[in-house]
Parts: C-alpha cells; structure tokens; sequence
C-alpha cells in the first residue's frame, strides 16, 4: 500500500492493528472495554536528523506507549505519526 505522506525528520508513520475482539480463552471484549493497540506497521519513515540515522524501516512490526503519537485520518485509514523514541521495539 502505497501512502502519499511523508513524514520529516525522525518521525515514523504507524498504521495500528486492530483492536482484540476477543481474549485467549474466547471471552468477547465489547467497544467499550477495549484498549487502544499498542502494536502497529511502520509506513513511512522520514530521513533522519543529521546525528540520528532511522533504526526502523518500512514494513516493520513495531510496539510503541499507549499513547504515543498523533492521530490522523487519510483515505479513510487510521494512522499514528509519532518520533522514533516513542517506538519501544521491532516484533
């Protein structure tokens, strides 16, 4: 999927998974009681800061704060743009 958005500097473009519907043991979580993913896949990445070179890459499976980044909407898709410090690991 090609996305026309660039982010600059250090940030990261993330598209999050969705939401569990449902718990290991088949329990359905309802809207309300569900929480906000925390795992996402990097689209877009910016070029870095001049002493920073970008760890991630596109395509990676990241985990990233509960409520790290900005929200966005584009084409009817959900995204995160966010600094690659709030990222906390590739999966």
């Amino acid at each position: 999927m090609a996305v026309n958005i660039k982010p600059l500097a250090d940030r990261v473009l993330v598209e999050p998974q969705a939401a569990e519907t449902k718990t290991a043991s088949g329990i359905i979580i309802p809207e309300t009681a569900k929480e906000k993913p925390q795992r996402g896949k990097v689209v877009a990445v910016g070029s870095g800061k001049k002493d920073h070179t970008m760890t991630v890459k596109v395509g990676d499976m990241v985990l990233y704060g509960k409520f790290s980044g900005t929200e966005l909407k584009h084409e009817d898709h959900d995204y995160l743009i966010m600094r690659e410090d709030d990222i906390l690991a590739i999966v």
